[in-house]
């Protein structure tokens, strides 16, 4: 069986995030990996949907669950361009996800490293393996651009 690399995976949560810069919302993008084959993947859908749990990870985890029919990702990794929040931390423990990957620390929201580290925490009855900084420069990248562009369109 062939072996994908960290980066292989990434560059789709990358395309993703992509999706998310082209339809305005914050780009940030998710793949869930299982046995080699992409089960779910999203990109930030807040604005689209109104909805402030619309997060990339939340909407890979659900297509991932369906694709399964199971709410159990026991054996999946999760690619995500940037560290999960709180919100989706917490998702990622209920589903028993095995590994998470992500590019960009986020010093503000971060949930797997910056703010907190939920999950090393030895209260809850899960943990999950962390790699940090996976194309973390091409996600700051898109993230960076996006602000801009914000900043730019709201000073005129």
């Amino acid at each position: 069986m062939r072996r994908f690399t960290d980066e292989y995976w990434m560059r789709f949560a990358l395309a993703e995030a992509q999706k998310a810069f082209e339809e305005d919302e914050v780009p940030v993008g998710a793949v869930v990996i299982s046995d080699n084959k992409i089960i779910g993947q999203g990109h930030n859908q807040i604005e689209k949907l109104r909805d402030p749990t619309a997060h990339a990870e939340i909407i890979a985890l659900t297509a991932a669950s369906n694709y399964l029919n199971s709410w159990r990702l026991n054996n999946a990794t999760m690619y995500v361009t940037l560290e999960p929040c709180i919100m989706c931390t917490g998702a990622l423990i209920l589903a028993r996800i095995k590994k998470l990957v992500f590019g960009a620390f986020d010093p503000k929201f971060g949930a797997c490293g910056s703010v907190y580290n939920i999950p090393m925490d030895n209260k809850l009855n899960h943990k999950f393996e962390v790699k940090t900084g996976v194309l973390a420069e091409e996600s700051k990248l898109l993230l960076r651009e996006f602000f801009e562009k914000k900043r730019k369109k709201n000073n005129r």
